[in-house]
């Protein structure tokens, strides 16, 4: 189990980190060709998802990694879960039916729940 969460929550945590960074030091013009929903939600609301996506990603390593509050591990993968319902509503409010990354994600992030559980 120990394996298949670090696997699991370590992938999805370089996920998060990258897009995060990505929605925090980028311009609305530089996500666009990749996100094309970020011209239906205010660019602090945006900034302020990156900063929760970096904060969750740390989330789910540093807590397990160092013993310290390992409750956070857990509870990072819920927020992803939920993260990615939300961002499945947004994509499918917004007549974007390109939702197979979203539901990828949540799928792993429901892993990462489930194999964190049993760290």
């Amino acid at each position: 189990m120990n394996i298949a969460y670090w696997t699991v929550a370590g992938l999805l945590a370089l996920f998060y980190a990258y897009a995060g960074t990505l929605k925090v030091i980028r311009s609305r013009d530089q996500l666009r060709p990749m996100m094309t929903w970020v011209d239906h939600m205010p660019l602090p609301a945006l900034r302020v998802l990156g900063t929760v996506e970096i904060l969750g990603a740390t989330g789910l390593i540093l807590p397990p990694l160092t013993g310290l509050a390992p409750a956070l591990a857990p509870a990072a993968a819920t927020g992803f879960v939920l993260l990615q319902i939300g961002a499945i509503a947004v994509h499918l409010l917004g007549h974007d039916r390109r939702i197979a990354l979203n539901a990828g994600l949540t799928l792993t992030a429901a892993v990462a729940l489930w194999l964190a559980t049993r760290l």
